[in-house]
């Protein structure tokens, strides 16, 4: 194979790896989410190992076969999840020119997968405290949204940030963003101090759960109201085809999260009603992450246009 054919095929296998990435991600916390509500946190009740002196799940008197292997699957797609970021990091390091952009975004995702699995640990380990928990939730929106950038960094150069839309529609995204990260946090709350903790030993946040979900719900407005100034903006225009597109996929996943979770509210936190919407939380995320980059573009440098020539004839 010659050199040309082998940095086609390293920037085909970026893309691949960085959108892989995202589903990676999405898919993490979903299974997480199938442990809490199954009440298999502590199905494993060690880290790394699943049992005293066994990596895997083997009968044992007080721990349920069912709740070790829920546990056991979402440890083994927690592998699968830091094998798909340090392939995003071994492309990047192979494509040449080198890109700082993709290397950081790359190395970003490696890292926080590492700091994921340790704070998995320190989870099983303080026996599924609450904000434990929490902060291993969050963590996989923060690698879902890098991840996006990561796909979005692929296809643009590593010049200077430029809106493509409407010069505030970036400025109020950095406002809508910051509510998000409210509007999860305080989801994970709602959770912690809900009937679903992990392990039906574990204590919950020792808070009312009617005044956390009322919060949660003040940043969904809040969200909703920022997201329709965005609307307004891109209907003033300027509005690319692909930032609209976003836009309206941004806007059905909100209206969808928000009705899942209405609907939680008033029908008692049923197991399925959890897992959607934690499959909701990460579609928004990774939505907003999408409107955020695809509504800028970065002029071309020198050390990208070669890159750009290679992408554009390997897509």
């Amino acid at each position: 194979m010659n050199r040309t054919g082998l940095k086609q095929r390293i920037i085909r296998g970026q893309y691949g790896f960085a959108i892989a990435a995202v589903v990676a991600n999405v898919c993490i916390a979903i299974t997480g989410s199938v442990v809490r509500v199954t009440g298999s946190g502590l199905g494993c009740s060690e880290w790394p190992n699943c049992l005293p002196g066994s990596m895997v799940p083997v009968e044992h008197p007080e721990l349920d076969m069912f709740h070790q292997w829920i546990e056991y699957g979402n440890r083994l797609l927690s592998g699968v999840v830091g094998i798909i970021g340090g392939l995003c990091f071994l492309a990047a390091l192979l494509s040449r020119p080198h890109r700082k952009r993709v290397l950081w975004l790359s190395a970003a995702m490696m890292g926080g997968v590492v700091v994921q699995a340790i704070i998995g640990g320190i989870t099983v380990r303080s026996g599924l405290l609450w904000w434990t928990v929490g902060v291993h939730m969050v963590v996989s929106p923060v690698l879902a949204w890098f991840a996006v950038m990561l796909v979005r960094s692929l296809r643009e150069s590593d010049g200077p940030p430029r809106p493509r839309t409407h010069p505030w529609v970036p400025r109020v995204l950095v406002a809508q963003t910051v509510v998000l990260v409210g509007l999860l946090v305080v989801g994970t709350m709602v959770t912690g101090a809900g009937p679903h903790a992990g392990d039906k030993n574990t204590p919950r946040l020792d808070l009312p759960v009617s005044t956390l979900a009322h919060v949660h719900a003040a940043f969904l407005y809040a969200f909703l109201a920022l997201l329709a100034l965005v609307g307004f903006l891109l209907w003033r225009g300027p509005a690319p085809r692909d930032v609209r597109k976003r836009y309206f996929v941004l806007l059905g996943a909100v209206l969808a999260q928000g009705s899942i979770g209405f609907v939680q509210y008033f029908t008692g936190v049923p197991g399925v009603l959890v897992v959607l919407h934690v499959f909701g939380a990460m579609l928004v995320t990774v939505a907003t992450a999408s409107l955020w980059a695809w509504s800028r573009e970065r002029s071309a440098t020198v050390e990208a246009t070669e890159h750009e020539q290679f992408a554009a004839a390997s897509l």
